[in-house]
C-alpha cells in the first residue's frame, strides 16, 4: 500500500498540486494546519490518482483563512455558512473543520458549525465511513488516522466512521452503496444494520441519482451495490427493483435464476461496454438495470413454460417512473424507455434476418431520442451476457455480431438515415407549401426506408404515382 508521502509526492508532479503545498505552508507561517482529507487520501492510499483535493484548515478563523487565500488570487466563497472557499483558477476546496447536526424532525437539512479549535479526532467524527475519515498534514507529511480507516482500507471493509452521527443523513446508505460497488468492499453488519433504518424519502430525487450515477458509471462490480441494498432492506423503497426477486424464469434460457440474479448479472457485464459507448454509458446502464422492469407483470406459464411475452413493452412504463422519481432529465427518460422497449431488436432482427428497412427505421426510433443503435447493442449484449448458459459461457453473441455489421454495412450504427426528399423539392415540383406537405415527406421518408433509393426525384415520382 502507498505510503502518505507517495501521495505527497505526487502532489508535488502537477501544477495544482504544487499549488496547494505553497497555500500549506503559508497557512503553517500563519499558526494554522492545512490537512488533505476525504476521498483524495483514501484514493491515494488505494494506488489511484489524486484528485478531487479537499484540504481543511486547523487553528485560523474564516476571516483570517479567507485573507490569507486572498494573497493567492480572487477567492470564491462556496458557501461561507458551510466555511468553504475557493481560490479563482484553483480546484481545490478549503474549508474549516466543522460539527454537523440533524435539524428537527420533521425539517430537512442540518445545522452547521465551525469550529477551527477542533481537533482532528473529533472533527473527521462527521466522515461517513472510516476509509474517508483519514486525512495527511501537508506540512508534515503525518498521516491522521483516529478512526481506524487504514486498517479498514487494508480489510476491505466499509465501516461507520461513528455510529451516531453516521445515522444524520439518509444519502450516506446510497454512498455505502456505490462504495461497495466502486471498490468491492464488504460492508460491516453495524453498518447493514443502521442503513436498513433510513428512510430515503427524506432526500431530494436529484441526491439519489447522483449516488445511482457514481454506482453504474463508476462500479466495478455493481451488483455489490445492489445487493448491499437488498440485504439491508432498502431495496424495497426501489420497488421496480425489488419486484424482480423471486420472479421465475425458463431455466433454458435463464439456468442462472430469477429476474433480479440475472439482472445483476448483466449489470457486471455491461461494464466491460462503458467506456465504448461514451457519453451514453449511463443511459445503457440504466437502460441494462431496467431492461426487464416488465417481467414481473408479463411472467407465466405457457404450454408448461416460463413466458414474459411482450416484457419489453411492458417495460418502459416502470422504467420511466423509476427515474422519473430520481428527477432523472426527460431525455434520460426517454433514452432509458426506448433501449428496455427494443432491448431484445439485435437477437430478433438476426434470428428473423430482418430486412435492411427495420435496421433504418430502428435507427431512426433510436436517433430522435439521441442514441446510436450502438448503445442498444450493448444493453442487448449484456443482457445475453448476464446468464449461465452455453453460449453465453463461451463468449459468443451471434445475434449483437451481426446487429452490428448490418446497422455498420447500412452506415445507420451511429446515425439514422437523413431523409433524401426534402419541402424544397416538393416546391420545385410546383407544390404549394400545406399540411399535405408533411404527409408527402412521411410517405418519402418510408419508401427511403424501404428501398434504400438515395435519389430524390426517383422517390418522389412513386410516392406521387408519376
Amino acid at each position: 500500500m502507498p505510503r502518505p508521502s507517495d501521495i505527497l509526492d505526487a502532489l508535488e508532479s502537477n501544477a495544482t498540486g504544487r499549488r496547494v503545498r505553497t497555500i500549506a505552508d503559508r497557512i503553517r507561517a500563519a499558526a494554522g494546519r492545512a490537512v488533505l482529507v476525504g476521498g483524495a487520501v483514501r484514493d491515494g492510499l488505494r494506488g489511484e490518482a489524486v484528485k478531487d483535493l479537499d484540504i481543511e484548515v486547523y487553528g485560523l478563523i474564516p476571516e483570517r483563512l479567507e485573507r490569507l487565500l486572498e494573497e493567492f488570487g480572487a477567492v470564491l466563497t462556496i458557501g461561507r455558512a458551510f466555511g468553504v472557499w475557493r481560490v479563482r483558477g484553483l480546484d481545490v476546496d478549503f474549508s474549516l473543520p466543522r460539527r454537523d447536526s440533524k435539524v428537527a424532525p420533521g425539517h430537512r437539512g442540518f445545522e452547521i458549525e465551525c469550529d477551527p479549535g477542533l481537533d482532528y479526532a473529533e472533527a473527521s467524527r462527521r466522515r461517513d465511513v472510516s476509509i474517508n475519515s483519514m486525512g495527511i498534514d501537508l506540512a508534515t507529511g503525518e498521516l491522521l488516522d483516529p478512526h481506524g480507516g487504514r486498517a479498514d482500507l487494508e480489510a476491505g471493509l466499509l465501516r461507520a466512521t461513528d455510529a451516531e452521527t453516521f445515522g444524520e443523513d439518509p444519502l450516506r446508505a446510497l454512498r455505502v452503496a456505490q462504495f461497495a460497488a466502486r471498490f468491492d468492499y464488504e460492508v460491516d453488519d453495524q453498518l447493514v444494520s443502521i442503513c436498513g433504518g433510513f428512510d430515503l424519502a427524506e432526500l431530494a430525487g436529484e441526491r439519489i441519482l447522483e449516488e445511482f450515477r457514481k454506482l453504474l458509471l463508476k462500479g466495478r462490480t455493481p451488483s455489490l451495490g445492489f445487493e448491499f441494498l437488498r440485504v439491508s432492506g432498502l431495496l424495497s423503497q426501489f420497488p421496480e427493483i425489488a419486484a424482480l426477486i423471486d420472479v421465475p424464469q425458463d431455466p433454458t434460457w435463464h439456468p442462472e435464476g430469477d429476474v433480479y440474479v440475472h439482472t445483476l448479472m448483466a449489470l457486471d457485464r455491461a461494464v466491460a461496454w462503458r467506456e465504448r459507448t461514451g457519453e451514453h454509458a449511463l443511459a445503457m446502464m440504466f437502460g441494462v438495470l431496467c431492461h426487464d422492469f416488465g417481467k414481473p407483470a408479463t411472467s407465466e406459464e405457457i404450454d408448461g413454460r416460463l413466458r414474459s411475452l411482450g416484457h419489453d413493452r411492458a417495460g418502459a412504463e416502470p422504467a420511466r417512473a423509476f427515474l422519473a422519481r430520481m428527477c432523472a432529465s426527460n431525455e434520460l427518460s426517454a433514452q432509458v424507455a426506448v433501449l428496455v422497449e427494443d432491448h431484445l431488436a439485435p437477437a430478433l432482427f438476426f434470428e428473423q434476418q430482418s430486412a435492411p428497412r427495420a435496421y433504418r427505421r430502428l435507427a431512426r426510433k433510436h436517433a430522435a431520442v439521441g442514441l446510436p443503435l450502438t448503445v442498444l447493442e450493448a444493453v442487448a449484449r449484456a443482457d445475453h451476457f448476464g446468464r449461465t448458459t452455453e453460449e453465453a459461457a463461451a463468449g459468443r453473441f451471434p445475434g449483437g455480431d451481426h446487429f452490428l455489421e448490418q446497422a455498420a454495412r447500412l452506415e445507420v450504427a451511429s446515425v439514422a438515415p437523413a431523409d433524401v426528399v426534402l419541402g424544397r423539392h416538393l416546391i420545385a415540383r410546383g407544390l404549394e407549401p400545406s399540411k399535405e406537405f408533411g404527409r408527402i415527406l412521411a410517405r418519402c421518408r418510408d419508401l427511403q426506408d424501404e428501398t434504400g433509393l438515395r435519389d430524390p426525384e426517383a422517390i418522389l415520382s412513386q410516392v406521387l404515382g408519376e
